[in-house]
């Protein structure tokens, strides 16, 4: 076997130009959506601070062949260089794509040219799901920057089951939950015919698309919280990242209208008989009948009706997801330094944290040292 020939693209044209071979790996290897060509390339056109990050994405020929991609960006924090995955902000599991999946040495190659090729201070590469390839980075001999586990760990939750039927799901759920879902649809029901549906794929998204940032914007604002890239005026992120779901064939955006208007909307995607909900968000006005509740059983059941095995809420550990989940996976991350003031900061990171873990809040703000960068 011919040994690989590595390559680390860092600009846009070169990007464009590997477009070919890298979706042929991401089709051969089932890598999900976040790892492939479309995505990050999407991703990349669309972030609005480009000014602060750069390319770093290792690849692996054999030969004509591309054999695994390693897809990294660098972005300037803090004033350090973190490397991290590319199109971190708006994916929700990171990993490499490998043409076979075991081939860990591979994994391990590739970090240790990233590694070499340098450009960074603080490596920090998160979300990666238990069966992760590029877990195998963690082993004392990996070689390259050496990354430990990080304390950054997420949440990710599932609704996994033996239901045979969307209904059987529902009558399985608490009287309480069952009792809500009604109460919302009556509630929205009073000012208007309630309807959920699958939007077609001959029906526009720009409109849709325009609702879901309404509400979202709205929601935001009344929790007093700031928005994200996805979400600010202009933003071209979230219709870039939607429309790659949609041309690969993969989206599946619902929609709660009450009277004719929409008031729920869930941006999901299939892959590999999971629906994942992607970005689901509703109208605040009418916030008293849980329109986003009422939107996730929706389709909960139309999923499970349809034969999909699993409803993925991906990232995060929002409250519904813990009451609906019925199976939790540990999303960890690792981080590593490469330069001397990158050391000096992941070390800064594992003792403050260490602080937090034996005082508690209250103590590490007193006398514990500040966050440096991740």
């Amino acid at each position: 076997m011919s040994p690989e020939r590595f390559e680390i693209v860092r600009s846009t044209d070169r990007l464009a130009a590997v477009g070919s071979p890298w979706t042929d790996l991401w089709t051969r290897s089932n890598a999900l959506v976040f790892q492939s060509h479309a995505w990050i390339s999407a991703w990349w056109a669309s972030a609005p601070d480009r000014d602060r990050r750069a390319l770093a994405i290792v690849l692996a020929w054999r030969g004509e062949t591309l054999v695994g991609v390693l897809p990294l960006a660098t972005v300037r924090r803090k004033g350090f260089r973190v490397l991290e995955w590319a199109a971190k902000d708006c994916s929700d599991f990171g990993d490499a794509v490998l043409a076979d999946r075991t081939n860990a040495g591979l994994v391990r190659r590739m970090w240790q040219q990233a590694s070499r090729d340098g450009g960074f201070d603080l490596a920090y590469l998160n979300r990666l799901l238990p069966d992760a390839a590029a877990r195998v980075l963690l082993a004392p001999a990996t070689g390259g920057v050496r990354l430990r586990l990080n304390h950054r760990d997420e949440a990710n939750w599932r609704v996994r089951g033996p239901w045979p039927t969307g209904q059987a799901w529902f009558d399985a759920q608490s009287k309480k939950t069952r009792q809500n879902y009604r109460r919302g649809q009556k509630s929205m029901g009073e000012h208007g015919p309630l309807t959920f549906r699958l939007l077609g794929p001959e029906e526009p998204l720009g409109p849709v698309l325009d609702r879901l940032t309404q509400f979202k914007r709205a929601w935001l604002a009344t929790h007093d919280l700031p928005s994200t890239a996805f979400y600010d005026e202009g933003s071209q992120a979230l219709p870039a990242m939607v429309q790659v779901l949609a041309a690969t064939g993969l989206l599946h955006a619902f929609v709660l209208e009450c009277g004719g208007a929409v008031v729920a909307v869930s941006i999901n995607f299939v892959q590999a008989g999971t629906m994942m909900a992607f970005v689901t968000t509703y109208d605040p006005a009418f916030e008293r009948g849980s329109p986003g509740m009422v939107l996730m059983m929706d389709y909960i059941m139309w999923s499970i009706d349809r034969g999909l095995h699993t409803v993925d809420f991906l990232c995060g550990d929002e409250g519904f997801k813990g009451r609906f989940g019925t199976q939790s996976l540990t999303l960890t991350s690792m981080m590593g330094g490469r330069t001397p003031q990158g050391a000096a900061a992941h070390l800064v990171d594992r003792t403050r944290h260490a602080w937090q873990r034996r005082f508690g809040k209250d103590g590490a703000a007193e006398g514990a040292p500040t966050e440096a960068a991740a």
